[in-house]
């Protein structure tokens, strides 16, 4: 987030996002973060109702410069399908909504493909979808002009560990 309002002098907004999924925690089977702990129960659980991440960490919201937005997900198979469940607490609609849809879509699909399943639905919850007043002649600019089609995506079918998408 270098650049961001919310990075301090070094570009980092602290133990937020990325940090928490990196935080090993012990387990029966062994020590995991929050990814390694998601491709571990889709291959070896994947029927569980508990494959999930969840990055609001109220031990360390003091030592984040940004709480996270969108903190947890929360995967079901189905079949031989992967749904996700995203849970934003806050959406800026304009400057925010395009980016998380495409982002966790991606997650979707990266964590279907290296489990041998077939990529379904992401439903995103938001509990507080918001415009900010500055943005509203801007939003209503883009809501006059004609929609493009919806992106697709292509990804590298032969990549079956998680680590080596680029």
């Amino acid at each position: 987030m270098y650049g961001s309002s919310w990075a301090d002098e070094n570009g980092s907004i602290g133990k937020a996002y990325g940090y928490q999924l990196g935080v090993k925690h012990h387990y029966k089977e062994g020590d995991f973060d929050q990814v390694d702990r998601i491709l571990y129960d889709l291959k070896h659980n994947p029927l569980s109702r508990r494959i999930m991440s969840n990055i609001y960490n109220h031990h360390d919201l003091h030592e984040m410069n940004l709480y996270p937005c969108a903190y947890s997900m929360t995967f079901n198979v189905s079949g031989h399908t992967l749904n996700g469940i995203l849970n934003q607490r806050s959406q800026d609609m304009l400057t925010a909504n395009s980016w998380n849809v495409c982002q966790y879509a991606v997650l979707l699909h990266m964590f279907a493909q290296v489990s041998g399943l077939k990529a379904g639905e992401l439903v995103h919850v938001i509990a507080d979808a918001h415009i900010y007043d500055r943005h509203i002649p801007m939003v209503e600019e883009l809501l006059k002009r004609e929609p493009y089609p919806g992106p697709t995506l292509a990804m590298d079918t032969s990549i079956t560990d998680f680590y080596q998408f680029t």
